[in-house]
């Protein structure tokens, strides 16, 4: 079998996201995470043209929202790139980032934890089964 370069695979995944985002079968979408701003810098073209053809908008992400949805290890340090099409969506990941960072601030982040994770993968448009699924069974919590 071909071997598929990394750059070329990141590429693919960033583009179907996109045409799903477009499509309206996910508010948001994640490119997968970097290991560092250079590394993740080097798709911003990529993602500004496939924008344009999906006539959809990108965010760079420089500090990843960590929840119970996924593995802490998996974004934790990372950075982003975060497909939308309407802006009250990344808002939305914006407002949960707040939350968060405020309720972790103020000692309440246990009280939080469930619906920030829980509205986070509505936003990813998952389905409250698939929610609960990720949230049981993601044994790294951060």
């Amino acid at each position: 079998m071909k071997q598929i370069d990394a750059y070329s695979y990141q590429c693919g995944v960033m583009d179907c996201f996109s045409e799903m985002v477009k499509a309206g079968l996910k508010r948001i979408a994640l490119s997968h995470p970097s290991a560092s701003k250079e590394l993740r810098d080097q798709y911003v073209p990529f993602a500004k043209m496939i924008s344009e053809k999906y006539q959809i908008h990108f965010y760079l992400d420089d500090d990843p929202l960590i929840t119970d949805l996924f593995p802490a290890s998996m974004n934790k340090n990372t950075y982003n790139i975060i497909f939308y099409k309407d802006e009250k969506d990344i808002e939305e990941y914006k407002t949960l980032k707040k939350l968060k960072a405020k309720s972790v601030e103020q000692h309440e982040y246990d009280t939080y934890r469930f619906e920030i994770a829980y509205r986070f993968g509505k936003l990813l448009s998952y389905s409250d089964e698939t929610i609960q699924n990720y949230i049981q069974n993601n044994d790294e919590k951060e």
